[in-house]
């Protein structure tokens, strides 16, 4: 496959490099996956972490081989005290630093002044605006001029995300977008982090499968779906904030 530099790829070369990339996956571990983004790539390339289980695999795969990805984090102001503290635990275990976008102070104060301080609760557009707000808008600045973004999606965690693709060609914002645990369940990911020694959020040990800012985020109970405890209040099977969409 040849290399895809995000200034300089259209649609239909960009949709290639994502399906040779894809299939290339099938046959390599996480290290390998990792190391061939990095090598068929041009350019800057983002994982953005929210330091859940997978992005801890993720992150581990990445320190270990010193490639050269940046790993950065939406810092929205309401996450977990437990999230700050495995975010600092990796930096320590990694002797590295992660670089967090924070939203934008006007923008922020502008949407408390609107909703209140939990008003993202009244109605899934004010919720949505929370999001965008926190997360979208400092996405957006975390992958300008990125030729790649590396998630840590996998296809088991929702019905929606299962519609989406190991590596795409985010036509928007032009990039290379990879989820290198796409075909990984849950099981294989612990089982990952467990015989690394990864540092992983002890929020995972009291039920919080999927976590998030701390007002949307509750543990689930056994059998309940992975991503049931985001948005809980909401009437919708959709648990999504807007950064992984079918169209991205």
């Amino acid at each position: 496959m040849s290399a895809v530099a995000a200034e300089t790829a259209d649609s239909e070369t960009g949709a290639i490099a994502a399906r040779t990339l894809a299939d290339s996956f099938k046959s390599r571990d996480l290290f390998q996956r990792l190391a061939a983004i990095r090598e068929r790539v041009h350019g800057r390339i983002v994982f953005t972490t929210s330091f859940g289980l997978e992005d801890q695999a993720i992150a581990h795969a990445i320190f270990s081989q010193a490639l050269e990805i940046e790993l950065v984090t939406l810092d929205t102001g309401r996450l977990f005290p437990e999230t700050h503290e495995v975010w600092a635990e990796t930096e320590r275990r990694y002797d590295s630093r992660i670089v967090a976008f924070t939203p934008a102070h006007d923008s922020l104060e502008a949407l408390i002044a609107r909703q209140g301080i939990d008003g993202l609760r009244s109605s899934l557009a004010a919720r949505l605006d929370c999001c965008a707000v926190r997360k979208l808008a400092p996405l957006d600045r975390a992958l300008a001029s990125a030729a790649a973004w590396i998630t840590g999606i996998r296809a088991e965690q929702s019905t929606d995300r299962a519609l989406l693709s190991p590596v795409s060609f985010d036509g928007r914002r032009r990039l290379i977008k990879a989820n290198p645990l796409f075909d990984w369940t849950r099981e294989r990911t612990l089982e990952f982090v467990r015989a690394h020694n990864v540092p992983y959020n002890r929020l995972h040990d009291h039920g919080f499968l999927s976590i998030g800012c701390a007002p949307c985020t509750r543990a689930v109970v056994p059998g309940e779906p992975e991503r049931s405890g985001r948005w809980w209040w909401e009437q919708s099977d959709k648990k999504e904030c807007g950064l992984h969409t079918a169209l991205a």
